[in-house]
């Protein structure tokens, strides 16, 4: 694909800088001396009081010298105690007695005759024993070898799978992402059966050593997008990666525009139909979050829902959408243009009405609707921040008080306050959350534009908006696709949906390689 390109822009330079790792001695070789080997990785944590160290002997014999390292809380202590038993059985028909009968080379066949643990391996350096041993791996070391095996007993507290939060559907699944890596691929899994569905694993962040996974179809997906995937994700020279919004904020082609350029969501239903467009995904280990790229505009207007509606209610409901999308952009604005230039656009009883209410107000229009917008996103995330079980009422309640009392008060007019919850709520209809973040943020600039300049000031910020729209990639692909540039095919399902047996193709700019979803080409018909 000719867009896909890195750029290599001043953010980009200095998030590839090489920093100086202070734990680079880390990466050495196990002593043979086990007791070197307790006194460092104990030195190393601190002494933590999670940190257990059980010594025993392996098979009953005191010449073999053993401890198991391992974390209390990230463990399942039935899966340790299961180790620790094995290795302890003293029984003349024991595994370990004939395992023992191998000494030196012993970790191999401990691997296979003894340790009943899907997941096993040999460790030899002291930065991969730590790794292991922080993501709940137990570490078996013996004196007098220098190799160790990483036994997997991870077992920590993890959030059952519930319905998303923020994506909520009335037609559907109601399965949802949780903080667990493995949970979310194996929910992708679940719904693509394929052995061509690769999740490739990487460890970013020196210090959090975070687990992220890029999943995509091969076949399906564009290689260039996975190599640019991972050469981004690799580029990533950071200490610490807690949510897959940080890993975002990393790898987006632009970072000065107020639109996202990266889709997430917490739904398994949509990060696998986008894996199946030809999109790739991007899990973080502890966010409940998938990101999904490249992203287009479009993607932000539709729902999950949509697919699980008859196509002319999907169509409806996404003509609703865009048309909330101009109110809550545009509403104040044309409000003030109007009032402040344009009077004569407005029908003359309307224009009485409007002025009969406005008597009395002591501030222009903009200023106006400046302090209700001002005064409603307070609100708002006041709503958000207060306990779930009052935030709902507090913020209703404040909004019908404060709305009426600013009218008695002669503050505001009513005809803003109308003007000003409309909006509210058209910004709330957008399913995508961080779209409906950015219409709040561009409909402050548009009300300057429309006190400064009118309708004209309208027009003249709506065009540079558009223009930025179209400078804009995702991972190469262009963000306002397949409007601009025009794709014919792909316009049955960016404002419309066309019915589902009438959805023959994959979009032509993100897969360019087994474009077709059906082979037929035409809907059954019923028999005679």
């Amino acid at each position: 694909m000719n867009y896909i390109k890195f750029k290599g822009n001043l953010l980009r330079k200095y998030r590839s800088k090489p920093i100086e790792n202070s734990n680079t001695n880390k990466e050495e070789p196990l002593s043979s001396d086990l007791k070197k080997n307790i006194e460092r990785i104990s030195t190393e944590l601190g002494n933590s009081d999670d940190l257990v160290i059980r010594k025993i002997n392996l098979g009953g014999k005191e010449r073999f010298k053993a401890v198991i390292f391992f974390i209390d809380g990230i463990v399942e202590d039935a899966a340790v105690h299961k180790v620790v038993e094995a290795l302890l059985h003293e029984g003349d028909s024991s595994s370990i007695q004939r395992v023992l009968q191998l000494y030196p080379e012993i970790t191999e066949p401990l691997i296979h005759n003894v340790l009943e643990i899907s997941e096993a391996s040999e460790v030899i350096e002291m930065d991969t024993l730590f790794h292991q041993l922080l993501t709940g791996n137990a570490l078996l070391l013996m004196d007098g070898i220098n190799t160790a095996i990483s036994i997997g007993v991870e077992g920590w507290e993890k959030r059952s799978v519930e319905e998303p939060q923020s994506q909520t559907v009335v037609k559907g699944p109601r399965d949802g992402f949780t903080e667990d890596f493995r949970t979310n691929t194996s929910l992708i899994r679940r719904r693509i059966k394929s052995p061509d569905l690769w999740i490739d694993s990487v460890v970013v962040g020196r210090v959090t050593k975070t687990k992220v996974g890029i999943a995509y179809i091969k076949g399906i997906v564009n290689d260039k997008i996975v190599d640019e995937v991972h050469e981004r994700i690799e580029r990533i020279n950071i200490d610490s990666i807690l949510e897959s919004g940080n890993i975002e904020e990393l790898i987006e082609d632009q970072t000065l525009t107020p639109f996202p350029t990266i889709n997430n969501s917490e739904r398994p239903d949509t990060i696998s139909a986008g894996i199946l467009e030809g999109r790739v995904a991007i899990i973080v280990d502890g966010s409940p979050f998938v990101l999904l790229v490249p992203a287009l505009i479009t993607d932000f207007f539709q729902s999950a829902e949509d697919y699980y509606q008859r196509a002319d209610i999907a169509t409806l409901i996404r003509v609703i959408r865009y048309v909330a999308f101009f109110i809550a952009l545009l509403g104040p604005s044309i409000y003030i243009a109007i009032l402040t230039f344009h009077q004569e656009m407005v029908p003359t009883p309307l224009l009485i009405s409007i002025a009969a209410q406005r008597e009395g107000v002591p501030f222009p229009a903009f200023i106006e609707a400046l302090l209700m917008e001002v005064t409603f996103e307070i609100l708002r995330e006041a709503g958000i921040r207060m306990p779930r079980a009052v935030g709902q009422a507090m913020s209703i309640v404040g909004a019908l008080v404060l709305g009426t009392a600013a009218v008695e008060a002669g503050f505001v007019s009513s005809a803003m306050v109308i003007v000003v919850a409309i909006t509210a709520i058209s910004n709330f209809v957008l399913p995508a959350i961080n779209m409906a973040i950015s219409v709040r943020m561009i409909r402050f600039i548009i009300m300057i534009g429309a006190a400064a300049f009118g309708l004209f000031g309208i027009i003249v910020c709506i065009i540079l908006f558009v223009l930025h729209l179209c400078s804009l990639r995702s991972f190469g692909v262009p963000y306002t696709a397949p409007m601009a540039p025009f794709v014919k095919e792909d316009q049955k399902d960016a404002i419309f949906r066309l019915p589902k047996w009438a959805l023959l193709t994959r979009p032509r700019l993100i897969s360019q390689q087994n474009n077709v979803r059906e082979k037929t080409m035409s809907r059954m018909q019923p028999k005679a």
